[in-house]
């Protein structure tokens, strides 16, 4: 019997797959598509994306290929599986960003799909814009002039106090995590129980290494450990969960208490709510956005900082400011953040040379020209933030760390994207803000600094973090 099936394969299979792979390559010489090469097979050119990320220089593999080719504003290639094509520059963030839904449509890899599951990022269509509308109403700039700037300053003076303050040397990354970790906690789920959150965390840091893998889903590879952890931290978002859906029927829980309420008491026009896995997911979701980009832009700001002393000089100036604005003790209010405007100019540069997500996807929805080529139905897309603010088309002198880029009407559009931009630009834009700004606030009128490694190296391993965490040296400010 096995022989018998073996010859079948052998004899009609094989030419099946074979003829199959024969038309796909004939049907796509037939068709203008962008210079460039699909790599190996399977892994395609993701070693090489990696690697770019692990040195630290993501746009590396953008610029390499974009001189290979002539200066082509489109390239193509493969990457996690998935044939793509690599729209350059500002010309190629606008199309993409203005063609949302139109021409091209949000999509993630294998593993990000994978590990999210369904949630706002893998979701499209009329069920996005309402996720999103449901998120924004919680996440928007609406919702953070009540009492979030309040909350989050407490939660950092609490945390300055117990991981700071008494310390001679700190790793800020470290630090930072945790600190970033209580505060979604706390104001996504009201969890405030140091224990609870300390599992959660050590399970969000091997969730993240798998992010940005290849899914080869065996024991001992890092994608099959992030989606077992994954697992794990759905577990405990759905003991959560339940217990929140007896406190709001119970009334010991109200629907503006916090997201987790917001999510199990919002419904869409036809009165449908989420389930209890989509929940969870959006949680898990929030959780990491709200998490680990903010940890991320929180230390590559005191890494630089610390280099540029007449730029930490500008920043303290403008929160001693605002500081004699206030009563002793009075915490900050979001008229406070607003007055931040320099501050936040040197974290958009930070932003600018180091952007905590290096790019993002989208899939071709139709057929379509673009830069002279076709792209085809179904291809996938990359935009790269990381090429875009590198390019001396776009910034004078690139490597200059210059916040002054940031004044006026500052830079021109598309060439900044750190949040991305269009219908999908990051909901959790002005979390971001809040939680960065509020936090420079705490640090710059306590403690001045030194690193402890000059020159540290930066790798993107999916984000940009210190190679050791950024150690550093304090001193406190003399009262």
């Amino acid at each position: 019997m096995i022989q018998v099936l073996t010859s079948i394969f052998l004899f009609l299979v094989i030419p099946y797959i074979l003829w199959t792979l024969y038309t796909k390559s004939s049907q796509r010489s037939k068709i203008n598509l962008p210079p460039g090469s699909f790599g190996w097979p399977f892994l395609g050119e993701s070693l090489s994306l990696l690697r770019a990320c692990w040195a630290g220089e993501p746009e590396r593999f953008i610029n390499e290929r974009i001189e290979k080719h002539g200066n082509s504003v489109v390239f193509k290639t493969s990457l996690l599986g998935d044939y793509m094509a690599v729209l350059c520059g500002p010309a190629g963030n606008k199309f993409l960003f203005g063609n949302e839904n139109k021409l091209v449509a949000a999509w993630w890899p294998l593993p990000v799909r994978k590990l999210f599951g369904r949630c706002l990022i893998t979701i499209r269509g009329d069920e996005a814009k309402w996720m999103r509308k449901m998120l924004l109403s919680y996440l928007g700039p609406d919702a953070f002039a009540t009492h979030y700037a309040v909350t989050m300053d407490v939660v950092t003076r609490r945390h300055i106090e117990v991981h700071w303050r008494g310390k001679e040397e700190v790793n800020v990354y470290q630090t930072v995590k945790l600190y970033a970790f209580e505060l979604a906690c706390r104001l996504f789920m009201s969890l405030e129980e140091p224990n609870h959150i300390a599992k959660l965390a050590s399970l969000f840091n091997v969730f993240l290494k798998g992010i940005i893998e290849l899914p080869i889903d065996f024991p001992g590879t890092r994608f099959y450990s992030s989606k077992k952890a994954a697992a794990a931290i759905r577990t405990e978002l759905k003991t959560l969960i339940n217990a929140r859906r007896v406190a709001l029927a119970e009334g010991k829980a109200t629907s503006s208490q916090d997201l987790l309420s917001h999510l199990l008491t919002s419904s869409d026009e036809d009165g449908k709510y989420l389930t209890e896995m989509e929940i969870a997911n959006n949680i898990l979701l929030l959780l990491f956005a709200g998490h680990d980009t903010s940890t991320c832009s929180i230390t590559l700001l005191m890494k630089r900082l610390a280099e540029h002393p007449a730029v930490y000089d500008k920043v303290l100036k403008e929160h001693l400011d605002i500081c004699k604005t206030k009563e002793a003790g009075e915490l900050l209010k979001w008229e406070d953040i607003q007055k931040m405007k320099y501050s936040w100019n040197v974290v958009s540069e930070v932003m600018r040379l180091t952007p905590p997500i290096v790019g993002a996807y989208r899939e071709a929805l139709v057929d379509f020209e673009y830069g002279g080529y076709t792209i085809p139905k179904g291809w996938k897309l990359y935009w790269s933030a990381a090429a875009a603010h590198k390019d001396e088309a776009n910034f004078e002198d690139v490597e200059r760390f210059d916040p002054s880029r940031f004044e006026g009407a500052g830079p021109t559009p598309f060439t900044y994207v750190p949040f991305g931009g269009g219908p999908r630009m990051c909901l959790g834009k002005e979390f971001s803000r809040l939680e960065v700004l509020v936090y420079l606030h705490n640090i710059v009128t306590n403690f001045k600094w030194d690193l402890l490694i000059p020159d540290e190296k930066i790798e993107y391993d999916p984000m940009a973090v210190p190679e050791k965490g950024l150690p550093i040296r304090l001193h406190p400010h003399q009262v």
